[in-house]
């Protein structure tokens, strides 16, 4: 994690990711989300089980979303139709084009999730 301050990403402010969540609600945003466990990284060990999952533009409009826990936090979005879910999220930083940037790095300091929302598409 060292850096992180430099690059403006900030351990997670509940009530200032909050903020930034509740000012996304009922409108159509964009959304980036990806977990792994390591499948960015080649491994020689064949008993280690490589999972990840990944979705990016996905247009959503969430009536609801919070952040809960203790750290690392949950961040939970309500559709229409059910959630978007992300767990372990340690750090965030609205970059300059106004987008909610949120991840989850493990103890080894390595992404383990990202959960981003913004009302363009990524690039």
């Amino acid at each position: 994690m060292e850096g992180k301050e430099e690059l403006g990403v900030e351990l997670v402010d509940v009530k200032q990711v909050q903020e930034v969540i509740n000012q996304f609600a009922n409108q159509d945003v964009y959304i980036h989300l990806e977990t792994t466990n390591g499948a960015y990284a080649s491994h020689n060990d064949q008993s280690f089980f490589s999972a990840g999952a990944y979705i990016r533009n996905a247009l959503v409009r969430y009536e609801i979303g919070k952040i809960t826990g203790f750290g690392p936090y949950r961040v939970g979005l309500k559709i229409n139709l059910g959630w978007v879910y992300a767990e372990g999220i340690t750090h965030f930083e609205v970059d300059s084009q106004g987008r909610l940037l949120m991840a989850g790095h493990g103890f080894d300091g390595k992404l383990a999730v990202a959960l981003e929302i913004s009302k363009t598409p990524f690039e």
